[in-house]
């Protein structure tokens, strides 16, 4: 009923706006050809300019305004225009040359001219970088969570080396299927693959947390495949970040904010500074530094479900969690320090030539735990020593350990560009480099191995080489050391791009250009002690046998062109062909069109696409042995084989190959006034052989196959591995409505309402299994991971915000519904699953202009403090297992390892646990 109201609210408004508004239109131009793109304001009301240069800006009543036309390159222009009741008003407006700098307007999704947002073909949202810092998070991948519908991310329940970035994704699909841009150009993938059982598995992504959000102009983010203008990787969508070109104001930032538990303090400071730079050029510049502190949401454990997965007395288990109810475990939100640096600028070199470049620094630092080793656990029994390793206890006892993971993270992008217009020609020739790098230290843990060591010389020198005569040294157990370093991994990219376009005619427009990359992917190994013999006791470091650095390179052209067949009615082709040295050839297609009718307040459009995602390196040559939970089991060591391996050969593994895509979209764009846009799409996704990471494969049930010798071999409790597994299909709908100046009496409101439903994600077809798992009576992909897959997100998601400015006050009030997730966890009873209900955050956000250069914010985030929760559900209506009480525990305790994880479960959940969040911020602007 209230979504009828609002809709009903909006109908309203959108009349009231064709009944009464007046219209200013006309030409913009720059002496020698139309401009694109160009801001055209009255106060709160603009547009901008079209194809031809045209625009036109429906003003709500008679009366006097103040006009400014704007466009990056050149110099802005003011003009006074009056309209009597009911008439309209043509003006045509020439722009001067003026400081150079990057396009104002670049819309993703066509390579030929930019667009609106309501005007293009495909679906784009737009957001400034102030709609993020209004959200109060403090990073800008979950500023996003709360500004974008389709947009989703989480921390993962297990804060190893997944705490240095959190998987996100557009449209359920996961981060691979996402491409990143900065300023136009591909940002560098991170060097994390995604292993656990959680949203993400298998995949990766770049890291768009770390971006400094004061450094961000504005997010342009299409919903649409865009592999044939940009690649792959563009299967879900682009996110284009733009930076502040801003060359005379600037602004430093004081953070700080704390959850309702009193803990996860932030402190942070960040200057965003620019300036001239020679006569016509410019430079932007932001550092942020910042520091978040542990906030610990662990569960209280219990005990039966301790003694009967850890043959222990239960009058043991229950003294120990008598002292510490939740068993030591710390899960959360990791201890993380930041520092960031982004820097953007351009300069004239000549009157057709400049250039332009952007540079961005990440370095991050995470301290988080593995879940806590009780004694009865790792027993003193078992490991005597561990009573002179770790004596936690208050009187020096043992009472168990903690190991903790502390992650480093380097990441870094640059660009530099030369950007010239001759004869109507645009070129466009730009080099960029990219890189990320992730290693760890595990401390407070032990390797629980023995190693024995044969010693070739004696003490006194000489040589033994008769075995009767060779001693041994053991290594490890009470000689390992409790430090360990496990190496890391580390991604690498250079891409160089030229890209060219011209308008043939007003009506027609061209583009074509070349892409060369190559990429790096190194396995960094660890010391002998981290993975001779299943390394430290948590995470075990990489074998010099599974590390090394792999390389390819691909090299692809592109052509677009635009046709305008009248000025409403666009048509928009692309193709492109990619060759990549690994796997051969891609060629992919697509085709998009708009029509505009009703004096441009309603545009029709569509597209149809083909596109691809060629598997990362990190998914082809990663390697390892892995400490995973099992339900039942607690926490066990199983293998990554990868697909070009002598494991791989043995198990008749095939090499993986591209995925393939095919995408369909059709929406409805209303502009009927300047202050009201509503966008309706559609979207419908099919994937073909999408790379999976596999379920873990254990033992056959006869024995005696190669699968069971390596199981064997490597001392493994099963084994995964990357494989093209699956077809599927997303499809889905989003709703984009924002009303800005809503008369409240004095004040103004503005309304914003958007919404993301999942229609369809699941698979199609059987699943693709290797004839050596098929033949084992097993599946790449069973409930599990295709939950992981396709219900792990919300099926639907809504954000409604409003926001008033009262004098100096501004005050917003922004709701998200969170719809529901189902997760099959691993382990739990044939047609048991879990599923997350939907929920309502609030959050409340004040700010205040202490005076024209200073303001202070307070933001109350999950003001209501909701929680996620979870129940079990199943597959057969009426089904008794469901009333009984014992049942339940005992599946609960399967998936939260014995309540550790009560809150989320061991496999997700679908927003923070951390409950209400209070933040501030003073920015003082100079």
């Amino acid at each position: 009923m209230k979504l009828f109201n609002y809709l009903l609210l909006f109908a309203f408004m959108a009349l009231s706006s064709f009944l009464s508004a007046q219209t200013v239109s006309g030409t913009i131009t720059d002496g020698d050809d139309t401009v694109i793109g160009a801001t055209v304001s009255a106060g709160s009301m603009g547009t901008v300019s079209d194809v031809d240069g045209k625009f036109s800006l429906d003003l709500k009543t008679a009366g006097t305004y103040m006009l400014t036309i704007s466009y990056i390159g050149y110099d802005s222009e003011t003009r006074e225009i009056t309209l009597a009741p009911g008439e309209d008003a043509i003006m045509d407006v020439n722009l001067e040359s003026g400081a150079t700098n990057l396009e104002e307007l670049v819309i993703v999704g066509s390579r030929t001219a930019p667009r609106s947002n309501t005007t293009s073909a495909l679906p784009v949202d737009v957001f400034r970088a102030e709609d993020l810092i209004a959200t109060g998070q403090t990073t800008f991948d979950k500023a996003l969570q709360y500004r974008v519908p389709s947009f989703n991310t989480v921390q993962t329940p297990v804060n190893d080396a997944t705490s240095l970035l959190d998987p996100y994704e557009i449209r359920n699909m996961g981060p691979s299927r996402t491409l990143i841009l900065i300023n136009g150009k591909r940002k560098n993938l991170s060097a994390l693959l995604y292993t656990q059982t959680s949203p993400g598995r298998g995949e990766t992504g770049a890291d768009i947390s770390g971006i400094p959000v004061d450094a961000i102009k504005r997010i342009e983010i299409l919903r649409d495949g865009a592999s044939a203008q940009y690649g792959s990787d563009a299967i879900a969508g682009v996110m284009n970040i733009i930076l502040k070109d801003n060359d005379e104001q600037g602004s430093f930032t004081l953070r700080t904010g704390i959850t309702s538990e009193g803990d996860g303090e932030m402190f942070g400071i960040s200057l965003n500074n620019g300036s001239k730079m020679g006569r016509d050029g410019f430079i932007n510049y932001t550092l942020d530094l910042s520091k978040t502190e542990l906030a610990n949401r662990p569960g209280t454990v219990d005990a039966a479900g301790e003694a009967g997965d850890f043959g222990a007395a239960l009058s043991d288990v229950q003294a120990f969690l008598a002292d510490r109810p939740d068993a030591g475990n710390v899960n959360g939100s990791p201890e993380t320090t930041a520092s960031k640096f982004a820097v953007n600028f351009g300069n004239k070199l000549t009157e057709n030539t400049e250039i332009y470049g952007d540079a961005a620094y990440i370095y991050k630092r995470v301290n988080s735990f593995a879940n806590y080793r009780t004694p009865y656990w790792r027993t003193e029994e078992a490991f005597p020593y561990l009573a002179d390793f770790f004596p936690n206890g208050e009187n020096g006892e043992y009472v168990g350990y903690v190991p903790t993971f502390e992650g480093l993270l380097n990441d870094y992008n640059a660009t530099l560009g030369f950007r010239t217009k001759k004869n109507g020609w645009i070129a466009d020739l730009s080099f960029t480099v990219g890189g990320n790098q992730q290693t760890y230290k595990v401390n407070d843990s032990h390797n629980r191995n023995e190693v024995l060591v044969p010693n070739w010389v004696d003490a006194n020198g000489n040589s033994q080489q008769e075995p009767s005569e060779v001693t041994y040294a053991q290594r490890y157990r009470e000689n390992s050391p409790i430090t360990f370093d496990p190496g890391g991994t580390r991604f690498t990219h250079t891409v160089g791009n030229i890209d060219i376009t011209r308008r043939l005619s007003d009506r027609i427009g061209i583009a074509f250009g070349s892409e060369f990359r190559n990429e790096n992917f190194t396995i960094i190994e660890g010391e002998l002690s981290s993975y001779e013999a299943g390394g430290g006791d948590s995470f075990a470091g990489a074998d010099p046998r599974n590390s090394g650095k792999f390389n390819r390179y691909n090299f692809g052209g592109y052509a677009d062109a635009a046709f305008d067949i009248t000025d409403d009615f666009l048509v928009n082709a692309t193709v492109r062909l990619e060759n990549y040295s690994d796997f051969g050839n891609a060629f992919v297609y697509k085709v998009s069109s708009r029509y505009k009718f009703n004096e441009d307040k309603i545009t029709l459009r569509a597209s149809f696409s083909t596109g691809f995602r060629a598997p990362t390196l990190h998914q082809i040559f990663t390697q390892k042995a892995q400490y995973s939970f099992v339900p039942g089991q607690g926490i066990q060591v199983g293998g990554l084989v990868n697909n070009v391996s002598r494991e791989a050969r043995l198990l008749g593994l095939p090499q993986l190959d591209a995925e393939k895509s095919t995408n369909f979209t059709v929406g409805v764009g209303l502009r009927p006034s300047d202050d009201l846009s509503i966008t309706i799409d559609y979207y419908n996704i099919k994937v073909e052989d999408r790379v999976i990471l596999s379920t873990e494969i254990g033992a056959s049930s006869g024995g005696g196959t190669s699968l069971d010798q390596i199981l064997t071999d490597n001392n493994l409790s099963d084994l995964s591995f990357f494989v093209n597994g699956l077809d599927t299909r997303t499809a889905g709908i989003d709703f984009v409505a924002n009303y800005r100046g809503l008369k409240l009496g004095e004040n103004a409101l503005n309304v914003n309402l958007a919404g993301n439903y999942t229609l369809q994600n699941e698979r199609i077809g059987d699943v693709k299994n290797p004839a050596i798992v098929s033949s084992a009576g097993q599946s790449v992909a069973n409930q599990t991971q295709e939950a992981l897959f396709f219900t792990s997100r919300p099926q639907y998601k809504v954000i409604l915000g409003l926001g008033t400015d009262i004098g100096k006050l501004g005050v917003s009030l922004n709701n998200t519904v969170f719809g529901p997730t189902t997760f099959y966890q691993q382990g739990l009873d044939a047609g048991i699953f879990t599923e997350f209900s939907t929920k309502v955050v609030t959050d409340l956000a004040f700010n205040y202009g202490i005076s024209d250069k200073t303001t202070f914010s307070l933001n109350i985030n999950n003001l209501l403090n909701v929680l996620p929760e979870w129940e079990f559900k199943s597959e057969t209506s009426g089904d008794s297992r469901l009333q009984d009480s014992e049942f339940l525990m005992e599946q609960s305790n399967l998936i939260t390892f014995n309540q550790r994880y009560s809150q989320m479960t061991y496999d997700g959940y679908h927003f923070s646990q951390l409950g209400t969040m209070l933040s501030a911020a003073l920015n003082v602007r100079f």
